[in-house]
């Protein structure tokens, strides 16, 4: 004997509308992401460096971040060395060149209370605090950030 298994139609149905429910649900998350975080052209000044640093917070040099709104500038790191802060809820670290412009000497970031500033003509001036442009709206690209992890009395900051 040979018994054969009907399903019902409405059942048959509803398998196939989960099924292309969730083929759409996974087409759109596929199509949302992307490979590339930079979606302007224009913010291609600075070169990705590899990145992998460690900042002993005990030696005077750094001892400052222990407290919040202190930046410090490491040099002869990434583009034009890294500027470190303290917001009091974490650490931040960005790349101390101004990415609106080309790499100069002048792109170079000096440190002007929270608030890095660029000395090129145009005196570009980013938020310590967010890495975004300060008073000047045409500016497209903020500053370049770095991942900081906190350890004892260590930071290690890296690019990836």
């Amino acid at each position: 004997m040979h018994f054969k298994l009907r399903q019902m139609p409405c059942q048959s149905k509803k398998i196939k509308c989960k099924k292309l429910k969730l083929y759409a649900v996974l087409l759109f998350l596929c199509m949302g992401c992307s490979k590339d975080n930079n979606t302007d052209p224009n913010c291609n000044f600075l070169v990705n460096f590899n990145v992998s640093t460690s900042l002993n917070l005990s030696l005077s040099q750094y001892n400052q971040l222990t407290f919040p709104n202190n930046p410090v500038y490491v040099p002869n790191e990434a583009n034009g060395g890294i500027i470190v802060n303290n917001t009091g809820t974490g650490f931040v670290a960005f790349d101390a060149a101004d990415p609106n412009h080309i790499f100069s000497d002048c792109s170079i970031l000096s440190i002007n209370g929270l608030e890095g500033v660029c000395g090129c003509d145009e005196a570009n001036k980013y938020s310590l605090f967010t890495g975004q442009p300060l008073e000047n709206t045409e500016l497209r690209c903020g500053l370049k950030a770095y991942f900081v992890e906190s350890s004892s009395n260590t930071l290690y900051i890296s690019s990836n």
